[in-house]
């Protein structure tokens, strides 16, 4: 049977293959309302605990924070930032 840390070692594998931390250029034509939704799954799985089983358990924090820039990067190119704000502070509110 394979283990949690057999899944992160492989998983460290495929991150540390060369050509992986090279930019690429992403011509994405996305609604607004997908650029929310995209945001809010990333961000929802940031916020999971870092010793999840997975890819974004096995992510350091450099790679964390850069995906947390993209996220807000998409929200900025999009106008939703304002947008986003108070739909998180009212997501809060009901909590």
């Amino acid at each position: 049977m394979i283990t949690t840390n057999d899944v992160a070692k492989v998983f460290d594998t495929v991150l540390s293959i060369p050509g992986m931390n090279e930019v690429v250029k992403i011509d994405l034509k996305i609604s607004r309302k997908n650029v929310l939704l995209l945001n809010h799954v990333i961000e929802r799985g940031l916020a999971m605990e870092s010793d999840t089983p997975g890819l974004l358990g096995s992510l350091s924090e450099d790679g964390l924070s850069e995906l947390r820039n993209v996220s807000e990067e998409c929200l900025q190119k999009a106008g939703l930032v304002e947008l986003n704000q108070k739909l998180t502070t009212l997501s809060e509110a009901c909590k």
